[in-house]
């Protein structure tokens, strides 16, 4: 057993929490759209072919904004395909993930599944096989408030209001070279920059968001950044991060340090925005939207759900990218949660990658049942408690060496407070030692002239660390109270298991 000790201080405020910071993403990529959340003649789905056992998870994962329809998909996507009847719509190639897409959902029926689950939408345009005046288009359908010939369409479409779209991407992930009309940062940044001054000039009102290198691993991480933004500075509002994370070759212990890994990876995009800023002498400030985040095995070892799906044709739907999640990806894809809400001065938008099949918290079988993965606990948990500002909590603990990152703390923390009470959400890192921590809330107490208590623990936890639920097994892992966990006198004492996520609610 370890000792860690932390502190809640109340004047260590961070910043307000934007619930953005708990957004998702749907992107027509395998069986998340089809056979996912859209499955006509599914028992539980409704006369509009949504699961709705689906709809009631994703409402319990707590999901603000989602951001849609790509991702890879975008770079190479008609809008207007998946506009009108549905029986016109055309069957197309989709490039980016070697599938046939049939069109079957598109704005109008992803506005209204949303409408079910109480999600915002985040648009994303594309600036790979199109540009300017396709983004003006879809905007002007989307947005408009007037007559023309866009949102007569529209509401034929049954849609007269407008959708009224406050945040939009502009492309996705521009410095790959596996994207579909992929550019140099010089040359995106200039499209970029056009293509926001003209959308202004129809809604002056819109939050924009341009795109930040795909992971800060790419040769062209930090450049990218500072030539983008010369161009898009006074354009945009967001600059967006891309990063996934996985266990390689059985480490364990250096799996768990990817939270650091997250967090050198916004504080070095926030210092470049912040050196582009003092370069226009701004006192601008571009936030962060991480748009896309989560545990990954991009690098399978075992081949299956990744495997290249030009192998098999062009299939509509194929099994792609269904990673099983187990206990340690749980407790290191909480540790991301608490790094996000550790920059949220800077990090306003942030957006699961993604929700339901695909690398997602939420399973389905077709024609069968829906079940949430380890994941699905720490998101939604920390959605539902994490409001009002956070708050920094330093923690002294052991350490570990990390081959990446020297030593690195085994206990991370951090609290949320709002004026119902105060939200901690902790990890312990270790892959060895339990850490007996014990929280100093002298200055929260003084702050609030009144004692808390707790209310309401969890902690993500079990004796085999890769254990998982599944389609046969879909209840094997769940949260459990925090024993043990209470308030005595000025002191709030805990004990984590290695390898474990908590949250305890204090109020």
């Amino acid at each position: 057993m370890a000792d860690a000790a932390a502190r809640i201080d109340p004047h260590h405020a961070i910043g307000d929490i934007d619930r953005r910071i708990f957004g998702g993403f749907v992107e027509h990529l395998g069986r998340h759209i089809y056979d996912g959340i859209f499955e006509p003649g599914h028992p539980s789905a409704g006369a509009d072919g949504f699961r709705h056992d689906v709809i009631d998870l994703v409402a319990e994962l707590g999901v603000s904004t989602i951001r849609y329809p790509g991702g890879n998909f975008v770079s190479g996507y008609r809008w207007e395909d998946g506009i009108g009847p549905k029986e016109a719509r055309p069957r197309r190639l989709d490039l980016a993930w070697h599938s046939t897409e049939t069109n079957e959902v598109g704005l109008h029926e992803f506005q209204a599944w949303l409408d079910h689950v109480g999600s915002d939408l985040m648009l994303a345009v594309n600036l790979g096989t199109r540009g300017t005046q396709e983004a003006l288009d879809l905007l002007e359908y989307a947005n408009a408030d007037a007559d023309t010939a866009w949102t007569a369409q529209r509401s034929a479409n049954g849609r007269p209001t407008p959708f009224d779209v406050r945040m939009w991407c502009l492309g996705n992930e521009m410095d790959g070279p596996w994207q579909v009309g992929h550019r140099n940062a010089d040359d995106y940044g200039k499209l970029a920059s056009r293509t926001a001054k003209a959308m202004r000039m129809v809604d002056p009102g819109l939050e924009l968001v341009v795109c930040g290198s795909s992971s800060s691993g790419m040769p062209t991480f930090g450049s990218w950044e500072r030539t983008v933004l010369e161009h898009t500075f006074d354009d945009v509002d967001f600059i967006s991060c891309h990063s996934y994370y996985q266990e390689m070759g059985g480490n364990a212990q250096e799996f768990l340090a990817s939270g650091v890994d997250m967090a050198r990876f916004i504080e070095s995009v926030v210092a470049i925005a912040d050196t582009v800023a003092a370069t226009k002498k701004s006192d601008k400030r571009i936030m962060i939207s991480f748009d896309e985040w989560n545990v990954w095995y991009l690098h399978n070892e075992e081949g299956g759900q990744n495997d290249k799906p030009e192998e098999r044709g062009w299939p509509v739907a194929p099994r792609l990218l269904e990673d099983q999640y187990h206990v340690l990806d749980a407790v290191v894809f909480g540790d991301l949660l608490i790094t996000l809400l550790q920059h949220a001065d800077r990090v306003r938008s942030a957006s699961l990658a993604q929700l339901v099949n695909v690398i997602a918290p939420i399973m389905t079988e077709p024609g069968g049942i829906a079940w949430r993965q380890t994941t699905f606990f720490p998101f939604s948990i920390t959605s539902r408690l994490a409001h009002g500002r956070a708050v920094r909590v330093p923690v002294t603990s052991d350490t570990f060496t990390s081959e990446r990152f020297g030593e690195v703390a085994a206990v991370n923390a951090v609290a949320t407070i709002d004026d119902e009470g105060v939200s901690l959400f902790l990890v312990n890192r270790s892959t060895t030692d339990a850490a007996a921590v014990t929280v100093d809330l002298a200055p929260l107490l003084r702050e609030l002239g009144r004692e808390v208590a707790v209310v309401e623990s969890a902690l993500l936890h079990d004796d085999d660390r890769y254990a998982a639920n599944t389609l046969g097994d879909p209840f094997r892992v769940g949260v459990r109270a925090l024993d043990g966990a209470a308030v005595a006198g000025e002191s709030l004492t805990l004990t984590l298991p290695p390898v474990s996520w908590g949250a305890i609610r204090l109020a």
